[in-house]
């Protein structure tokens, strides 16, 4: 099987970048797919292969392909291996356009914003070192006065420093700091709520909800936000169009 040139992973050391090692090297990958140079299907090495290729530990190497499939960069075929993912383009309105061209008003009940230490989810889907802080943002999402999800969600602290003076809706806060979110991957599923999240949507606990988990990135594909949602299942639709970029 032809593999992807070894030369062009080399991930070389960069002083002023703290990241882990693995997030480096899935940086390093996730631009050149960005970029286009491998098409759809083009297979990565083993992890055996791509740690020998690096010479880091095959530890390393499969944080670093982990985290590629977390954002939907490559895909693991059971029993083949690991290849380069067809690239979707996603267009999703934010909640208040959508909620709005059904002619509801959508408001936004924030429940908290303060910066707070990364645990090890966020961490590993944001890229950030073990001690690193995110700002931490809890809001329900209301629609003429009916609550359809709850929301939780960490932002890398450098670019939201007083998550407590956040009023307005998030992406726009992103774009006036300089970093526009152009790209989202979402994992959705069904699940079963406790009882904070059922008393919080006005449900009762074991009630079925849609789980969204959603990661926003930017144009050089540095993460942004990390973001679960809990949506009454009743009463939330959620609508997506999709393009495959050719």
């Amino acid at each position: 099987m032809n593999y992807i040139a070894p030369s062009l992973l080399q991930c070389h050391p960069d002083e002023d970048d703290t990241s882990p090692l693995y997030v480096r090297l899935a940086r390093r990958l996730g631009d050149m797919v960005r970029n286009g140079h491998y098409p759809p299907d083009v297979a990565l090495p083993p992890e055996r292969v791509l740690s020998e290729w690096l010479n880091v530990s095959r530890v390393t190497a499969r944080k670093a392909l982990d985290q590629l499939v977390e954002q939907g960069l490559v895909v693991r075929r059971r029993g083949s291996g690991t290849y380069i993912a067809p690239q979707v383009e996603t267009l999703e309105p934010q909640f208040s356009e959508a909620v709005g061209q059904s002619g509801s008003e959508a408001s936004t009940v924030w429940l908290k914003r303060a910066l707070t230490g990364a645990n090890a989810g966020e961490q590993f889907a944001l890229g950030l070192g073990e001690d690193a802080q995110v700002a931490r943002v809890e809001r329900l999402l209301v629609a003429d006065g009916v609550v359809m999800a709850y929301e939780v969600g960490a932002v890398r602290a450098v670019l939201l420093a007083a998550p407590e003076l956040l009023q307005d809706s998030l992406e726009d806060h992103l774009a006036r700091v300089g970093h526009p979110p152009v790209r989202t991957v979402q994992h959705i599923r069904s699940m079963n709520s406790d009882a904070l999240v059922a008393g919080l949507l006005g449900l009762s606990a074991g009630d079925a909800v849609l789980f969204i988990k959603r990661i926003t990135y930017d144009a050089n594909g540095q993460p942004l936000e990390l973001a679960h949602s809990y949506c009454r299942s009743d009463r939330y639709d959620f609508v997506v169009e999709m393009r495959r970029m050719l």
